[in-house]
């Protein structure tokens, strides 16, 4: 457990106001028991602050009915994301391998996280998604490759179709991001989802890539992702 004294607390939130707040995503240490099941319970989840975003890959298009929420906690071991998603359709894969993962499961309905941990090569950074039903893929990404992680990521997915959303919830080991874990430290990161099993596609991302068609493979968009030992609102 880290327990910040109050000059520490300070810094942080000194740290927190110079950055963007447009472009940077906080993630909450969770200090709380996990559930049965190994994920965040309902009252962790409350303690961080979502981030939503609705607009396509250039941050044109809005669309409310396609919105997506993240939240992030951290512990020592693990990184939780929570996607919460509004859809119009859901287009899915009918088949994966026995644990679930999917090659180019992006051809389909996904929610998306690509994270840089630290400050590695520019080109350099991980991969994963999860689709509506619980199939998933996570990948190493480096200038002209890509390989799978297998992170030993877990997810729980949940659909609610009258009320046109889905929920995925990862657990991702930090073991397979960092040597060694410092919350101290700033990363880089980018959220999206994408909807639509035939062109055009609804492609949205958190921070928009800009680009001509879509593409999320952008490095240069990611926004920030800092580590907080509690819930700190701005003043």
């Amino acid at each position: 457990m880290v327990i910040l004294g109050a000059s520490s607390k300070l810094e942080f939130r000194r740290k927190l106001d110079s950055m963007s707040n447009a472009r940077t995503a906080v993630a909450v240490q969770m200090l709380e028991v996990p559930d049965a099941e190994g994920f965040p319970t309902f009252f962790s989840w409350g303690r961080s602050e979502p981030l939503r975003f609705n607009t396509d890959w250039r941050g044109e298009n809005a669309d409310p009915e396609r919105e997506t929420e993240v939240q992030l906690l951290w512990t020592h071991e693990s990184l939780f994301l929570r996607f919460a998603a509004r859809f119009r359709a859901i287009t899915v894969f009918p088949d994966a391998e026995p644990n679930g993962r999917r090659d180019q499961l992006w051809d389909r309905d996904v929610a998306e996280v690509f994270l840089q941990p630290g400050r590695p090569q520019m080109r350099c950074y991980k991969e994963f998604e999860v689709s509506p039903n619980g199939f998933w893929i996570d990948l190493d990404i480096a200038p002209g490759e890509k390989r799978d992680m297998k992170s030993g990521l877990r997810r729980r997915v949940t659909v609610n179709e009258a009320a046109k959303t889905w929920i995925a919830e990862l657990v991702l080991p930090l073991k397979c991001l960092v040597e060694r874990f410092d919350p101290g430290a700033s990363w880089r990161v980018n959220f999206y989802r994408v909807e639509g099993g035939a062109e055009p596609r609804f492609y949205s991302a958190w921070q928009p890539t800009r680009t001509e068609a879509p593409n999320f493979h952008v490095p240069e968009a990611f926004g920030e992702l800092i580590f907080a030992p509690s819930p700190m609102p701005r003043e």
